[in-house]
């Protein structure tokens, strides 16, 4: 009798469990905004979506379809081989051109005082000649004391040549003439020696722009108490800058042809000459900088120079948006090996410029190069 209850309740626990799956989808398909399910499930967000086929696979490759290909912008190109100029990378720095840039000394010491425009801050354009500040002298204490003693004696000796002159010019005629210029001539002198004197006690000196362009820096402040020969502005013409750039090849010199500087588009280098003595074990070589107005660049910044050799090499020449760094930080490019797959290569590279590299190793000339979209493909996992 329990054996056919039994049976009897099976059909029924199907039908409620069909109806508990049916009420649950139900609820799902018309859940509203920020409804749960039983688990905590959201029951108002889709299913994530599907990859649309994007996927790594196990060898390292990856599968991209053809929609996902344009979606992504992927462009790929055959790059016969070439040759192009070997080049070499080379640290350096910016530095003043010394005939379009100068200092502000002072002769002596004194005390800061503002000029005409008030005092000069670092980046405000100048004129050659123009006052950018005074330096008002000052002196020992016994030397002051000793000019001022000097002054009050020219002044007492001025003032009786004066008087005997006067007396001289009223007696002219029974008094040689030659007397009255005497007296006249050491008037003059005594009176020029004083206004000497007095000057030299008041005296301040004119710090003067030494060529216009642009103040670089500056350390002058008011009332500073400076000592001589002191840098107080460095003023330099943006227009005309230099780059030293070191190596310790003493023979590379020699074989530059080109050069530019990296990341910096319309900055050209056109080499000056090469240095004779070591400094520091490297040997300098001086650039001179033709970069265009939004180039702009500061004094000790330090860039990174591309030197073009003279002498050529065999490769491959691809732009450098097509060159991705691999988990191993090597240096790697796509290549397209079917109609949605692509495959990682090593290679070994130089770059050429800002814009392009010469792959030397690692690429054959019949290989499909992705040079637009690499990015986006080293992305996908």
């Amino acid at each position: 009798m329990k054996k056919n209850k039994t049976s009897r309740s099976a059909p029924a626990l199907l039908s409620l469990s069909a109806v508990l799956a049916l009420s649950i989808a139900s609820q799902t398909a018309s859940a509203s905004p920020g409804a749960h399910g039983p688990n905590g499930e959201h029951l108002d967000q889709a299913a994530a979506p599907n990859a649309a086929g994007l996927a790594r696979l196990p060898d390292g490759s990856v599968n991209v379809p053809k929609l996902a290909q344009r979606r992504m912008g992927l462009r790929t190109v055959i790059a016969p081989e070439s040759e192009a100029a070997a080049t070499v990378q080379i640290p350096g720095r910016v530095i003043a051109d010394p005939n379009a840039s100068g200092q502000v000394q002072a002769a002596h010491g004194g005390r800061v005082e503002a000029g005409p425009k008030g005092l000069p801050v670092a980046g405000q354009a100048v004129r050659q000649g123009e006052v950018l500040a005074w330096l008002r002298h000052h002196a020992e204490p016994y030397a002051l004391a000793s000019q001022q003693a000097q002054r009050s004696e020219l002044r007492a000796a001025r003032e009786l040549a004066e008087q005997r002159l006067k007396r001289l010019e009223s007696l002219e005629g029974t008094v040689p003439r030659k007397d009255i210029e005497a007296a006249r001539i050491e008037a003059r002198s005594l009176s020029e020696r004083e206004r000497s004197v007095n000057t030299s006690l008041d005296a301040r000196e004119a710090l003067r722009a030494p060529v216009s362009g642009v103040i670089a820096s500056t350390a002058l402040k008011l009332g500073q108490i400076i000592e001589s020969r002191e840098v107080l502005v460095e003023v330099v013409d943006p227009a005309r800058l230099l780059v030293e750039a070191t190596t310790p090849d003493a023979q590379l010199g020699a074989q530059i042809g080109a050069a530019s500087l990296v990341g910096m588009d319309g900055a050209k280098l056109q080499l000056v000459g090469a240095a004779r003595a070591l400094r520091d074990g490297v040997l300098p070589l001086t650039f001179k900088l033709q970069a265009s107005e939004g180039a702009l660049l500061a004094l000790g910044q330090p860039v990174q120079v591309t030197a073009a050799l003279k002498s050529r090499r065999k490769g491959i020449v691809l732009p450098a948006e097509s060159l991705v760094r691999g988990p191993a930080n090597e240096a790697v490019v796509w290549i397209k090996a079917g109609a949605e797959r692509y495959i990682p290569q090593p290679v070994q590279i130089q770059a050429l410029d800002t814009h392009s590299v010469l792959v030397t190793q690692g690429l054959a000339a019949d290989n499909r190069v992705v040079v637009q979209g690499a990015a986006l493909l080293a992305q996908i996992r």
